[in-house]
């Protein structure tokens, strides 16, 4: 006969095995979503524009971020990250990113919002590589799923110039 450690070995096993497919076909449902996410931002006002000490340039600004983030939801959805950079090139690279602003939704209910905020992070260029500068604001968003893979997506907003001068 078999022994008590065989059967719970065998209990144990199957129960694994059950919820390895669980989460498999939690994770293979996830394919069939399509979101369809929105956002815009506006720049109200650059605060200021200067040359460090160093010789970097620096900005700050005040921005409008809005987004409808809530089709990025589903039941396997714990939480997404999301955060908006400005992306530019420069003669020494072909993409530089500056992380503005930034934030974590825990849930469909806040996925859907309007900031009004300076930048979180500052807005450094190593060199004086800003001035008059063509620029995009892309927001980025990572879904965090309660099981299976990680998606990465993101929106790019054209059409933003830094000013000529400092200020």
């Amino acid at each position: 006969m078999h022994s008590f450690g065989h059967r719970a070995n065998a209990v144990a096993t199957f129960a694994l095995t059950i919820l390895a497919a669980m989460c498999f076909a939690a994770s293979f449902s996830d394919s069939f979503n399509s979101p369809t996410p929105a956002a815009s931002a506006q720049i109200l006002n650059i605060n200021w524009f200067q040359k460090e000490a160093n010789a970097n340039d620096e900005v700050s600004m005040t921005l409008n971020i809005s987004a409808d983030l809530s089709s990025l939801f589903t039941w396997n959805t714990k939480q997404v990250f999301v955060f908006v950079a400005a992306e530019y090139e420069t003669p020494q690279n072909a993409l530089n990113q500056v992380s503005l602003w930034d934030g974590i939704i825990p849930a469909k209910e806040h996925a859907k919002f309007l900031i009004h905020t300076t930048n979180k992070y500052r807005f450094i260029d190593q060199g004086s590589n800003l001035k008059g500068r063509d620029f995009n604001l892309t927001m980025h968003w990572h879904i965090m799923p309660k099981t299976g893979k990680m998606f990465a997506d993101k929106i790019v907003m054209t059409g933003y110039q830094l000013p000529e001068q400092y200020r």
